[in-house]
C-alpha cells in the first residue's frame, strides 16, 4: 500500500522562527494551554487540539497555512490539516 503524500509541503513549508514563547493568543488573553504548534508558513504558534481554545487550528482556518510542527521539545512531527496526514 502506498504511503499517503502531501503536496503542500513545497508551497507552504519556509524557515520561519516561532512567533513566542508559548501559544501567541493565549500569551494575549492570560488563558493556559496544553502543547504548542507552530505553522510553518509564517511561524504563528498556536495551542493544540486537546487545549480548550485549539488556537493552531483556529490560525489554519482563518489563514488556510495548511502545515504545523510540533513545538514541544523533543518532537519533531510535522501536520497536514488539509490532507490529514503526518508529515515525515
Amino acid at each position: 500500500m502506498a504511503k499517503p503524500s502531501c503536496g503542500h509541503i513545497k508551497d507552504h513549508v519556509k524557515a520561519v522562527k516561532p512567533s513566542a514563547k508559548g501559544c501567541e493568543d493565549c500569551l494575549k488573553t492570560g488563558d493556559s494551554w496544553v502543547h504548542l504548534r507552530m505553522c510553518l508558513e509564517c511561524g504563528h504558534v498556536g495551542c493544540c487540539d486537546s487545549s480548550k481554545n485549539r488556537h493552531a487550528r483556529a490560525h489554519f482556518g482563518a489563514t488556510s497555512h495548511p502545515i504545523i510542527q510540533s513545538a514541544e521539545r523533543g518532537e519533531k512531527w510535522r501536520w497536514c490539516y488539509v490532507d490529514e496526514i503526518y508529515l515525515d
